[in-house]
């Protein structure tokens, strides 16, 4: 079978951000069935266009990555965003008529914008169109203020609701977007869940490398990984921060990149918050000596009544890694982390909380290592990525089936 995915956001395994199609896709390979990924040349992430890519890339394993124009204005004005997103949606659609013998198209959203550039290609070719939701856009998008013209909203709502009743299946990442793309139109639902492979990450290592090289030694570690933006409420990360300027041996590290990057940088050095550093993102690949070299994780979103209903890809990589998760988070997420006893929950928008809970693993080592030992058990027993790969590709082959 081939399969065409249209993912704007796509992150090779040497690329710095989620790279679960990447893997998806790899498995998909290995199954024997052929993959081709038009992509972005501009990092998600990032903001920054990857000039020295070629146009078309061929893995180890066969998955062909097409790198189609998109205009680099993803961490510029919101208009400049939809920009972006409408010269993918526009260019990806060419690039998509000339991949020839394709069996089912894959979108995925968000952005939301490529979702109809998949539908339009899967009708044209006489594919089934599987639409994959990762985040409820434009819901999340409306409840963190960046999305406020009533006319943008309604046009994007109707969107929403015309992919979700086009598609031959939908997926979700989450059980708890199942209530939100049932209400608006979806009748054939399947959920994969986030998760991650076990083999990416050591829990043994003590990651010495990178805290040498980061004069990190001896320090209790907290690791932020991803994006800094205005959904991360990394505020109260530096407010959470400042609370702990008396304990010498904690540090914070926020690693990636994102458009509130620059001022977070320019307020803790306004605050002298000597125990946070800020590092580049790095590659998927990298994230292993990262990760190995933290003591705790942080997952953190803003204080909103639809973020309950995520499952964040990080927060299954720290599991992984076999590190304590400090869950700043609500809802569905919070019960994997609490029936598995993985890590610590607080309130999100709280910075008391968040510093206390990193006071309290910082004084105990032994229930931060204990933490870490269980979210690897829940990884390996519920989220392993090769059993929900196999889950994946097995969802393919009967939505195949089911449309020919």
């Amino acid at each position: 079978m081939h399969i065409l995915l249209i993912h704007q956001a796509f992150a090779a395994l040497d690329e710095p951000g989620g790279t679960r199609h990447h893997e998806l896709a790899r498995h998909l390979a290995q199954q024997g069935h052929q993959v081709t990924i038009i992509a972005s040349p501009v990092s998600y992430l990032t903001g920054t266009s990857g000039r020295e890519k070629s146009r078309k890339q061929i893995d180890d394993l066969g998955v062909t990555i097409i790198r189609s124009f998109t205009l680099p204005a993803l961490h510029r004005s919101f208009i400049w965003r939809v920009f972006s997103f409408f010269s993918f949606m526009i260019s990806s659609f060419i690039n998509g008529l000339f991949v020839k013998k394709v069996d089912l198209v894959w979108g995925t959203t968000p952005p939301i914008f490529q979702g109809p550039t998949a539908w339009l290609l899967a009708r044209l070719k006489g594919t089934p169109f599987l639409l994959e939701v990762r985040d409820l856009w434009p819901a999340f998008a409306v409840a963190v203020g960046v999305l406020k013209n009533k006319l943008l909203i309604r046009l994007s709502e109707w969107l929403e609701k015309f992919l979700y009743k086009h598609a031959d299946h939908v997926m979700v990442n989450s059980p708890g977007f199942i209530d939100h793309v049932k209400a608006r139109g979806a009748k054939k639902i399947s959920l994969i869940p986030n998760g991650a492979d076990p083999d990416m990450f050591d829990p043994q290592s003590d990651g010495l490398a990178f805290r040498e090289e980061h004069k990190l030694d001896e320090k209790f570690i907290v690791l932020y990984a991803g994006a800094h933006g205005l959904s991360n409420d990394l505020d109260v990360v530096l407010e959470a921060a400042a609370q702990l300027k008396n304990r010498d041996d904690i540090r914070i590290l926020l690693l990636g990149s994102g458009k509130e990057k620059t001022r977070l940088q320019s307020l803790a050095g306004e605050k002298g918050l000597d125990n946070i550093l800020f590092l580049p993102p790095v590659p998927k690949l990298e994230m292993k000596e990262a990760l190995a070299a933290s003591d705790a994780c942080l997952a953190i979103l803003k204080p909103i009544e639809m973020y309950k209903t995520t499952y964040p890809n990080k927060v299954f990589d720290y599991m992984a890694a076999g590190r304590a998760v400090i869950l700043a988070i609500d809802g569905v997420i919070r019960e994997v982390i609490e029936a598995g006893n993985a890590g610590i929950a607080v309130p999100p928008g709280n910075p008391k909380a968040l510093s206390d809970a990193i006071f309290e693993l910082a004084s105990d080592p032994t229930r931060c290592q204990r933490l870490g030992e269980n979210g690897r058990k829940i990884i390996e027993n519920q989220f392993s990525r090769k059993e929900l790969a196999d889950k994946f590709t097995a969802l393919l082959e009967s939505v195949r089936r089911m449309y020919g």
